[in-house]
C-alpha cells in the first residue's frame, strides 16, 4: 500500500468506535494506539503516567491540578496535551496505526497521510451496549455516557480552539453503527482507504 498510513477514531461512549478501531488495527497488522498513547507520553517527558491518565480526554480543574507536581513545578493541561501531541505526530511520520480519541484527528489536520472517522449511535443502542459490557443498570449506564461524552466534547472544544468533536467535517466519514452494523462500518471505512490509497498511488 505503499508508504504509512493512520486511521484516527472519534466515538461516542458505548458507539463501538475502540471495537472498530481494534478491528481495523488487526485487518491491517498494524498497532492500535489509546491508552497506551499516555504511557509514550510518560515516557518521552518524564512524568508519571498517573497525570496524563488524569486528564485523559478530559480538562483538569486548576484546583485539583494544582495537586499535580513533578519536581516541584506544576503541569499544566495544555504542557501533557503538548507531549502527547508529539507522540501522535511522531507515531503518524513512523508508522501506520490506529489512533482511538486524544483529538488525534485535529493533532495531525496537517498530515496527508491520514483518514479520520466518526463513530456515532443512537442513545438506546449505546445505553444497551454499555449495560451490557459493563454490566450495569441503565441508570448507571445513562450517566456514564452523558458524563464521558461532555468530557470528550468540551476537551475537544478546547485544544481545537472552538471546533465542536461532532462536526462532520472534522472527519472523513461518520457512521451510525447502529444503522450500518460494526462489521459494516469496519467493512466501508477500509473500502474508503484502499480507495484513497490507491488515488495516491496512481
Amino acid at each position: 500500500m505503499g508508504k504509512n498510513f493512520v486511521i484516527t477514531i472519534a466515538r461516542g461512549f458505548g458507539s463501538g468506535g475502540k471495537e472498530i478501531g481494534t478491528a481495523l488495527s488487526k485487518l491491517y497488522g498494524i498497532n492500535c494506539y489509546e491508552h497506551s498513547i499516555l504511557t509514550l507520553a510518560s515516557q518521552i517527558s518524564g512524568l508519571d503516567r498517573a497525570k496524563f491518565a488524569e486528564a485523559d480526554e478530559r480538562l483538569v480543574k486548576p484546583s485539583l491540578f494544582d495537586a499535580l507536581i513533578n519536581d516541584g513545578t506544576h503541569v499544566t493541561n495544555e504542557e501533557l496535551f503538548d507531549y502527547q501531541s508529539k507522540v501522535i505526530r511522531g507515531l503518524a511520520a513512523s508508522e501506520s496505526c490506529v489512533i482511538v480519541g486524544k483529538c488525534a484527528d485535529y493533532i495531525l489536520k496537517d498530515f496527508d497521510n491520514v483518514f479520520s472517522f466518526y463513530i456515532e449511535a443512537p442513545r438506546r443502542f449505546c445505553l444497551d451496549n454499555i449495560i451490557r459490557k459493563k454490566d450495569v443498570t441503565e441508570q448507571e449506564a445513562a450517566e456514564m455516557i452523558t458524563k464521558t461524552d461532555k468530557y470528550r466534547a468540551e476537551y475537544y472544544k478546547y485544544y481545537t480552539g472552538g471546533n465542536y468533536w461532532t462536526n462532520p467535517v472534522n472527519y472523513d466519514m461518520t457512521l451510525n453503527t447502529e444503522k450500518v452494523g460494526k462489521e459494516n462500518c469496519i467493512k466501508i471505512i477500509k473500502a474508503y482507504i484502499d480507495m484513497r490509497m490507491g488515488d495516491k498511488e496512481e
